[in-house]
């Protein structure tokens, strides 16, 4: 079973900019994402990397950039003009919803 370790998250203010890394404990291949859920809400898609094709949620499109090193075995998302409501856990996703999940890292955007 591939393990997905994410880093990067904190306290940004709103416009500000953050850098998540997922790193996985095997080469990457296939589909792999980010996803998020903030407090009483679903998780949501945030953004997807598919055989260098990527699909973002439509919140994020414009803002968010999903990209990957497979030299590293890293998926990264660039988070630029973060707003309050972009604050939740971030997850980092390797094979769709049967697939691996990171345990997450938190997003907070306030002043």
């Amino acid at each position: 079973q591939v393990q997905l370790v994410e880093s990067g998250g904190g306290l940004v203010q709103p416009g500000g900019s953050l850098r998540l890394s997922c790193v996985a404990s095997r080469s990457i291949f296939g589909t792999v994402g980010w996803f998020r859920q903030a407090p009483g809400k679903k998780r949501e898609l945030v953004a997807i990397l598919s055989g260098g094709i990527t699909q973002y949620g439509e919140s994020v499109k414009g803002r968010f950039t999903i990209s990957s090193d497979n030299a590293k075995n890293t998926v990264y998302l660039q988070m630029n003009n973060l707003k309050p409501e972009d604050t939740a856990v971030y997850h980092c996703n390797l094979g769709g919803a049967f697939g691996a999940w990171g345990q997450g890292t938190q997003v907070t955007v306030s002043s």
